[in-house]
């Protein structure tokens, strides 16, 4: 079922996003995580998508079971750095044979072993254009996008990330995702700014739980998000005092905190990025009021 179709009578809800390991042996575990957290509840569950196709099977064989052995409702993420109409067409078919109506469309990061990799000459210059494809020939799919609260690296101020935002929404895409962030004011005055720019679709926060100072870091530094400097504080004296498991409290309760300000807020959900860690996520829904 379209997910904007199943928010329309599902009030609050919880949604999931799930890394699919690279290698087969690690399914059974990962596949375990997912069973504990069916508990949830969860109107959706999200699965990422090797840039450039490298996790391509994976995905579309995990969203099947998902759909099929756990019935929950998939949605796949798409990216389209570097690919072509037909391997494009091929992964949308194949979805729609299993069932599944939902993608996360996505443009990907440029190719690592390509420096001079331009954008601009490719098919898919980005996720606008595959929002465009699918609506084309897959039309009774629903195409969702990502949103940035913060400025994403390739744009310059966060009122351009609301204009891009505006245009996948015009392009076709019925339901934005949003990137990790820990300011909920970043996530409303997002929502305001789009609003008032005619992009009247829903816009579900994203939201990272911290689990260790090191992964924290690591994480940030691959999306640009801001860390609160009073969190961030709170982060590194916890370390120094208690080491990863007083970080671990401390994130978890920021966490749900987070979590429960934005529904209260006016967020339609709250996206869960589960790092396939099911005892975190199911502390933060455990303690949520929907």
């Amino acid at each position: 079922m379209r997910i904007p179709e199943k928010m329309k009578t599902s009030g609050k809800f919880i949604s999931l996003e799930f890394f699919p390991p690279k290698e087969r042996d690690a399914w059974p575990s990962f596949f375990a995580v997912v069973e504990q957290l069916k508990a949830l509840n969860p109107l959706f569950a999200s699965v990422t998508y090797g840039a450039g196709g490298g996790t391509q099977d994976n995905t579309l064989e995990i969203v099947k079971r998902i759909k099929s052995e756990m019935n929950i409702e998939p949605m796949a993420h798409l990216t389209c750095v570097g690919a072509d109409e037909e391997r494009i067409a091929g992964f949308l078919q194949n979805l729609d044979e299993a069932g599944i109506s939902n993608v996360l469309a996505l443009r990907g990061d440029a190719p690592k072993d390509q420096p001079d990799f331009d954008f601009a000459a490719q098919r898919f210059t980005g996720s606008i254009d595959l929002v465009r494809f699918i609506q084309e020939r897959f039309p009774h799919m629903n195409a969702a996008a990502t949103a940035y609260p913060e400025p994403h690296p390739d744009t310059p101020s966060i009122s351009a990330g609301v204009e891009w935002a505006r245009a996948k929404v015009e392009a076709g895409a019925e339901l934005l995702v949003t990137q990790l962030f820990f300011d909920n004011r970043l996530y409303f005055d997002f929502v305001e700014r789009l609003q008032a720019l005619g992009g009247a679709v829903p816009v579900l926060p994203g939201i990272l739980p911290i689990m260790s100072l090191k992964s924290a870091k690591f994480i940030l530094s691959l999306c640009g998000a801001a860390i609160p400097g009073k969190f961030l504080s709170a982060l590194e004296a916890a370390h120094e005092h208690g080491g990863d498991e007083d970080v671990k409290r401390i994130g978890l309760d920021y966490a749900t905190r987070q979590a429960q300000e934005l529904l209260d807020g006016g967020a339609p959900g709250v996206h869960l990025y589960t790092l396939n860690r099911a005892q975190a996520c199911l502390e933060i829904g455990n303690n949520l009021t929907l």
